[in-house]
């Protein structure tokens, strides 16, 4: 098949792990007999240091006439300005807006061969896999917000909204998610203080009732959710939520495996191209040493490949290398507890050998 990939390496050590990705799909082409044709565009704080924009046209344009889009990391200290006019995570925000991708699905398991990487003893974390389904263009991130004059000084507000449209057609992915795997959908809100959270249980219980009566749900608060993550993660199958507590809950989920380099995800919406990503930052600390876990963008690119151009063998391929890269007990910096490590490039060779062995 043809297919058009956007690579959006960004910032930090997102050109370093991006160009991992894309020699794993420039294999994959070849040993499938696809052509897969891939550009670089800006985004983030290399796109408003050039030109004063995180998302300019020219890369809106050239994701909305891809097959998908591959996404490094945005961000660093360079553009913290609190008070700056704009910062590169308003890009991040404004591309999953341009491309209506309104799901983030966030796959989070242990690896057998990591078990010891994570800060959970064995017996809690072995065996896990859950599926994290977040809203991701409603909520208090798209909400009024504003600041004005207050006796102390000044107050600040952001306000979450949502409708039941957005919420209807999340939990549906959600659920349809869930028929595929175990069968079962954990909803988190806080419907015991916000007037939202209250619309999404009434909501999302409609809708299971009616449409997924199959399908076992069940809801849980987002302070519970918090502790029952790092108490019991093996009960959970498909988690759904709003863009905040999403946001929050998947990146604590991701010390289950014990390293946020091991973690990817997709960003979907009605049909149109996908966003797909690490979960981690730009890690602006380490940016340029060579030492970056490449596995999570090489993993989002085995999404890519699975969720926007339906080539699930080849998916399944990366997926396969990865795994047996780790099994052969190769570790980057982060994952490798003081043992000797390899470097960016050196792993990322390491998934093309066992991908075309």
């Amino acid at each position: 098949m043809q297919a058009r990939f956007v690579l959006l390496p960004g910032d930090g050590i997102g050109p370093e792990i991006t160009a991992q990705a894309r020699r794993v799909l420039d294999a994959v082409g070849t040993q499938f007999g696809h052509q897969f044709e891939m550009s670089e565009h800006l985004i983030g704080g290399c796109a408003i240091d050039s030109c004063g924009d995180p998302l300019p046209q020219e890369t809106i344009a050239a994701c909305k006439e891809s097959t998908a889009v591959l996404l490094g990391a945005v961000g660093g200290p360079k553009w913290d300005d609190p008070r700056a006019k704009t910062r590169p995570e308003a890009g991040l925000l404004r591309i999953r807006r341009e491309l209506g991708l309104f799901a983030n699905l966030r796959p989070t398991k242990t690896w057998d061969e990591l078990i010891d990487a994570s800060p959970l003893k064995k017996e809690i974390v072995q065996g896990t896999d859950i599926l994290f389904v977040r809203e991701l263009t409603g909520g208090i991130y798209f909400g009024d917000s504003g600041r004005r004059e207050h006796a102390s000084g000044e107050e600040a507000w952001n306000i979450m909204n949502y409708s039941t449209g957005e919420i209807e057609r999340v939990v549906r992915l959600a659920a349809e998610a869930a028929r595929g795997r175990r069968g079962r959908l954990t909803m988190v809100d806080k419907a015991n203080v916000l007037e939202a959270s209250r619309l999404w249980r009434e909501v999302s219980g409609r809708v299971m009732q009616e449409e997924f009566p199959d399908v076992e749900y069940n809801v849980v608060l987002v302070d519970a959710m918090a502790m029952h993550l790092i108490s019991r993660p093996r009960d959970f199958d498909v988690v759904v939520t709003e863009n905040l507590f999403g946001d929050i809950l998947t990146d604590e989920a991701s010390m289950l495996p014990g390293s946020l380099g091991l973690l990817p995800s997709a960003s979907i919406g009605s049909g149109g191209p996908g966003l797909f990503e690490p979960i981690h930052g730009s890690a602006p600390d380490i940016a340029g040493r060579g030492i970056a876990n490449p596995l999570a963008t090489i993993l989002a690119a085995a999404m890519m490949l699975r969720y926007s151009a339906d080539l699930t063998a080849e998916a399944e391929a990366v997926e396969t290398a990865v795994a047996k890269v780790l099994k052969a007990g190769h570790r980057t910096a982060d994952i490798g507890g003081g043992d000797s490590s390899v470097g960016t490039e050196a792993m990322g060779s390491l998934v093309l050998e066992s991908l075309t062995a």
